[in-house]
């Protein structure tokens, strides 16, 4: 089974797993937590028992099957991608997959004896991670295998395990199996020359590299690009790497500049080795899709030893890189952090070319378990005595602060849970109130929240005393603080009633006005009404503020507006606040108010929650359930029982469509296209789409906005969470390629990998729709089969 020997906390797993305790295993990347599973995987499988492992990933998941089935032979597949021997004795799943199986009671879950959780730690994911503690909480009596990376708070999560499913033994693993070396990059201008130098000496900051970056010196190091930090790493012998850029099109930039650079890592006899691995991974796509995703250049850079690797990739090309990576056959991937979970690609050095990412609303510094995470890659164990991660200088983070992520190692785990409507019907059908009332509060998320009750009451109390100082000290006897801000111009926006100098002269802002670009429409000293151009106002310079109340009468009437003119230099003055000693502690605590005020608003709110739990969250969700047909009192209706098999994220929304009959009379295309509404979300950078693919399509699309804003009202109106709205952006590439539309000529914005991510999220919904609603099985059947092909289609698995 392995060439290792056990290693200790192997060892204690196996001696837990042998005497029926559950266990929760928390260990770097690489230090084997998979064999664990195993042991528990073949004494079940000795005692004529069922075993299941699942997985958050699709990928992830079909790389376990092909470990297993290597190793077990009789192994089945679920993934909604792929199903193959499902009645196995040993199963491999997605994590939904189970938690489906445990609400419809399925017959599969019969002589179940153990469940692998991988990756447990997921289950703080916001969008997903309410599935691992439906699970914990929810399925039959069998032994639990919950392998995670390491996070600080493990012995809580063990806790509430155990409070769940009985004896369960925490075992916990700090030792990388190959040690780290944390280095840090910079680029020395004066010898044009990249420095790799270490980030502790003696479990220090290195004081060295703190006495480059301070002062004059510090000019002479900058960040070291891209293919110099790939020169430096080489010329150690410190490749295979993997690369980490939180930009998809980052990754791709760096792969083909370095290639164009005339990098080649791999033998002329190796390159027939990748080409046919290529060739097989890639078979079941079109030669002409192919050529749309530029398959020559992403193999070109293969041949080289180069890759990227990120969501943008249509999965063919992925498991490509992940294959020839593991085999040695490219030394050089660019990733995002979307490598980091799961997939079995170790290297000898990782890089990670920044320490912030974009959120997709703000850019936040990473956390200490992501930076654990990223370069838990970095080491091939039985191959490198030691691994290195590489932190490339950064102006913008002090180095102070990249040694303290890198000292820390981990961070608390956190629960995402919530009801969801699909729960609630389920609990309603699988259980009495009462019962269903307590497994809702044995949540991970409740679990925290019971613990930290009095601690988050002596901290709001805290906070509010604060708050209350800051709002005495913002008050000012000699006038309103807020007002002198916004006279002074400590404000940055530009906004109404702002005196504004100006090349052009002197005025008063009366509007603000967005389009493009912003403009600024002012009342001059001498009465005239004038629009300021950009230009103009990236030029002026605050020195007054005046109150400015009817905007309409201003721009209308003549005659108010020379008044306003000559009240102008009146306003101009120092305001009263500017003479009073303690101004700037009045400014300060005037700032500083908003924000207590939101900090003790938050601790409320999380306050309230944890003392009522989520009962009440029920109930509301209950209320609504009740006034749109689907339960009666602590009873199901039959719109109710359908509802039990949506498992989508807008679940409710996309069951009221059916039942209000939006996707009658409509054409597969169209279906596939109508519920893309519900599943598309848009990334930041793709465009609004606005038009709809057919005047059928338009009505129905436009109903259920209709039907989301109803909903969206309903929510509002009991406090609860709200539905997502529906998206228009993929409709046109749903419809398309439902249509039978060529990959080159599919009206889409959206990158190869998030398509074929996206028709397959698509997929699950329109299998849920087909098994749930009778009346549509058809339908949606033929839009499966029209989804289902090309680059979209999941490569089928053989038996073997």
């Amino acid at each position: 089974m392995t060439g290792f020997e056990l290693d200790p906390f192997q060892r204690e797993a196996a001696d837990a797993i042998e005497s029926g305790e559950s266990v929760v295993v928390t260990a770097p990347t690489g230090s084997g937590k998979t064999l664990v599973a195993e042991l528990a995987i073949r004494g079940a499988l000795s005692r004529g028992s069922k075993a299941f492992y699942t997985t958050p990933l699709k990928a992830l998941s079909n790389q376990k099957f092909n470990d297993f089935r290597r190793a077990y032979g009789d192994v089945g597949l679920l993934t909604g991608d792929n199903t193959i021997n499902g009645d196995a004795p040993l199963v491999v799943m997605t994590t939904e997959v189970l938690r489906n199986m445990i609400y419809a009671g399925s017959s599969a879950l019969e002589r179940l004896e153990v469940v692998v959780l991988d990756e447990v730690h997921y289950l703080q994911d916001p969008s997903r991670g309410a599935v691992w503690e439906e699970i914990i909480v929810h399925a039959p009596p069998v032994q639990l295998v919950c392998l995670s990376a390491t996070v600080s708070n493990a012995d809580v999560f063990a806790a509430w395990v155990q409070s769940r499913r009985g004896p369960t033994r925490l075992i916990q693993e700090d030792r990388r199996p190959v040690p780290l070396v944390n280095l840090y990059a910079l680029k020395d201008r004066w010898d044009d020359n990249v420095l790799l130098e270490h980030m502790f000496t003696e479990r220090e900051a290195n004081r060295t590299i703190e006495s480059w970056l301070r002062g004059r010196k510090a000019r002479r190091y900058g960040t070291p690009r891209r293919n110099e930090t790939i020169s430096a790493l080489a010329a150690r012998e410190m490749l295979p790497t993997i690369y980490f850029i939180f930009s998809r099109a980052g990754c791709d930039d760096a792969a083909r500049r370095l290639v164009r650079a005339g990098a080649r890592f791999i033998e002329p006899e190796e390159v027939e080795e990748v080409r046919e691995a290529a060739e097989r991974r890639t078979g079941h796509i079109d030669p002409s899709d192919l050529d749309v995703l530029g398959y020559d250049d992403w193999l070109y850079g293969l041949e080289a030893g180069v890759a990227p690797h990120h969501a943008g990739m249509v999965p063919a090309f992925k498991e490509t890189v992940e294959e020839l990576f593991a085999r040695g056959l490219v030394k050089v991937v660019f990733a995002t952090e979307t490598l980091s979970l799961g997939i079995n690609m170790p290297a000898r050095t990782v890089v990670l070319e920044s320490l912030s990412r974009f959120t997709g609303e703000t850019h936040e510094l990473l956390r200490p378990g992501d930076y654990t995470q990223l370069t838990g890659r970095a080491g091939r164990r039985g191959i490198d005595e030691l691994g290195y991660g590489v932190v490339l200088h950064s102006s913008y983070v002090p180095f102070a602060r990249v040694v303290e992520l890198a000292r820390a190692g981990s961070h608390a785990l956190s629960s995402s849970f919530r009801p969801s409507y699909n729960m609630a019907v389920n609990l309603i059908a699988n259980h009495p109130r009462e019962r269903a009332e307590r497994l809702l509060n044995a949540s991970f998320g409740q679990f925290l929240a019971s613990r930290g009750v009095a601690a988050r009451q002596r901290l709001l109390e805290r906070q509010e005393r604060e708050l209350a100082d800051a709002r005495t000290q913002a008050v000012c006897e000699r006038g309103d603080v807020g007002e002198y801000i916004r006279h002074t111009g400590r404000s940055r926006s530009r906004d109404v009633g702002d005196i504004l100098d100006t090349r052009l002269g002197r005025g008063v802002v009366v509007k603000r006005r967005r389009g493009k670009r912003v403009e600024l429409i002012v009342v001059t000293e001498d009465g005239r009404l004038t629009t300021l151009a950009p230009s103009v106002i990236r030029g002026a310079r605050k020195v007054g503020w005046m109150r400015v109340d009817d905007v309409r009468r201003v721009t209308k009437d003549a005659a108010f507006r020379k008044h306003v003119g000559v009240s102008i230099a009146g306003h101009t003055r120092p305001h009263p606040v500017a003479s009073c000693p303690d101004r700037e502690a009045h400014v300060g605590a005037y700032g500083r108010v908003p924000k207590l005020q939101r900090r003790v608003d938050g601790l409320r709110a999380d306050l309230d929650r944890a003392q009522r739990g989520l009962v009440e969250e029920l109930d509301r969700i209950l209320t609504l359930l009740e006034r749109r047909g689907y339960v009666k009192g602590w009873n199901l209706t039959e719109s109710g029982e359908r509802l039990r098999s949506i498992y989508s994220d807008t679940d409710l929304l996309l069951f009221e469509a059916v039942s209000g009959g939006l996707f009658d009379d409509l054409e597969p295309a169209e279906a596939a296209s109508l519920v893309a509404m519900t599943v598309y979300e848009p990334r930041r950078s793709d465009a609004p789409l606005d038009r709809w693919p057919t005047l059928r399509l338009a009505s129905r699309g436009e109903q259920l906005e209709t039907l989301w804003e109803g909903l969206a009202e309903g929510e509002r109106e009991l406090g609860l969470p709200g539905t997502r709205p529906p998206e228009r952006g993929f409709m046109d590439a749903a419809y398309g390629w439902a249509s039978g539309v060529d990959l080159d000529e599919l009206p889409t914005t959206t990158d190869p990998g998030d398509f074929v991510r996206t028709s397959r999220q698509l997929l699950d919904v329109l299998r849920q729709i087909r098994d749930a609603v009778p009346s549509l099985r058809n339908t949606m059947a033929q839009a499966i089969r029209a989804i289902d092909r090309g680059v979209v289609a999941a490569p089928r698995f053989e038996h073997e």
